[in-house]
């Protein structure tokens, strides 16, 4: 069924080329006419300009003298048929028309799988009202920030930048974090996400803009690993491949054991170091791949079975602040972050979800977008904005 579909499309299109080059000829024929009387007429009228002392005779002579060539010329391309200036033109469209939707429709015949379904409309459906809810909320969080009584929460306008970098509108990414990088509680990460987009925005380019902004994140927090990847890509565009490998060794030597980050860091000095005719480096080089942070004990979650609720919350709130603890002592624990976040959302304590949600959002900024941590901050993200706008 599908293959007489293809050819009643292909004999439909190829009708709309053939039929008008048809026509063409005819058409021409008449615009030779119309072209020939319209120049009589001007010689005409140069004559009678001529007549009423409107334009000089020299003027006259010159002005006839070319519409008289251009009626020659006319004339020569009327005896030498419509087709003479177009006809390979013409003939190439010919076969075009009839031999591209042939070999479409062999290749597909050979190398086609139409057994294969294609992704269902329910489904399409189904992705198409995800994206506009998406849209639909974040116009109405912008709406709200707008509104509100100095300008809006700093939380939300991060939140709001986040939400347009995910959806590709950098430069409306850049418009939101501006507002909080000009203000007095602005953090390092508040410049590096604002470096980010101002990158993604330029196609990757890191403008003097972006360094601005990379250089006041470092000065902020001179451990940011974002702040320090892209501050190498600003040094490698420049052509200070040396001195932007070197960071990226730098930092991943500072490292306190293995942190997310450091796989991006090694992939770009890897990069960088094949320009510069330097071996490649690995990841055990620096630290080996550890296990996940421990969680509670057998003997805590025996405990805290026998407890109250009074004191299981205490209990619980205890094991919260120790893992914010440790976090502050390693700030580069993405993991750490997220599941921090994760507890502060069960606590109700959506404020402090965001902050951590933050945190690991910058972590995760130098680590490719396959990993599957993207996935779940984007939508911890997505359910904190839509509470955020139904508050």
């Amino acid at each position: 069924m599908i293959f007489a579909w293809m050819v009643l499309l292909a004999v439909l299109s190829a009708s709309f080329v053939v039929f008008p080059l048809l026509g063409k000829a005819r058409d021409q024929v008449i615009v030779a006419d119309s072209t020939s009387a319209v120049l009589v007429d001007q010689l005409e009228e140069v004559q009678r300009d001529l007549d009423r002392n409107v334009i000089s005779e020299g003027e006259a002579t010159a002005a006839q003298l070319e519409i008289k060539r251009r009626i020659l010329t006319v004339a020569r391309r009327a005896a030498q048929g419509p087709d003479a200036d177009n006809r390979g033109g013409r003939n190439g469209l010919f076969l075009a028309a009839v031999f591209v939707p042939l070999f479409a429709g062999g290749y597909y015949a050979l190398m086609g799988s139409p057994e294969i379904s294609s992704l269902s409309f329910a489904d399409r459906q189904a992705e198409r009202v995800e994206q506009q809810k998406i849209v639909d909320l974040t116009d109405k969080l912008y709406a709200r920030l707008v509104s509100e009584p100095g300008g809006g929460a700093s939380e939300g306008w991060m939140l709001l930048g986040q939400t347009f970098s995910r959806m590709g509108e950098y430069q409306r990414a850049v418009e939101a974090f501006e507002i909080v990088a000009n203000r007095d509680d602005a953090t390092s990460a508040t410049y590096s996400m604002l470096a980010e987009a101002l990158i993604n925005a330029e196609q990757g380019i890191v403008t003097p803009k972006a360094e601005t902004a990379i250089n006041m994140a470092m000065e902020l927090d001179a451990a940011n690993p974002a702040g320090v990847f892209y501050k190498s890509v600003a040094l490698a565009q420049r052509g200070e491949e040396a001195a932007a490998h070197a960071m990226l060794l730098s930092h991943l030597e500072a490292a306190d054991g293995f942190a997310s980050w450091m796989e991006p860091f090694v992939q770009q000095a890897n990069q960088i170091a094949e320009k510069l005719g330097r071996d490649p480096i690995t990841l055990s080089d620096y630290a080996p791949i550890s296990g996940s942070e421990p969680g509670p004990s057998a003997e805590d979650i025996a405990a805290a079975g026998d407890m109250s609720d009074e004191d299981r919350g205490e209990f619980i709130l205890s094991m919260v602040d120790r893992l914010a603890s440790r976090l502050e002592e390693d700030p580069n624990n993405l993991d750490g972050w997220i599941r921090l976040a994760n507890a502060y959302r069960v606590l109700g304590n959506n404020t402090q979800a965001l902050s951590a949600y933050e945190r690991a959002t910058v972590l995760l900024e130098t680590i490719g977008s396959a990993d599957q941590r993207h996935e779940i901050v984007r939508k911890a993200l997505t359910e904190l904005q839509n509470q955020s706008v139904e508050e």
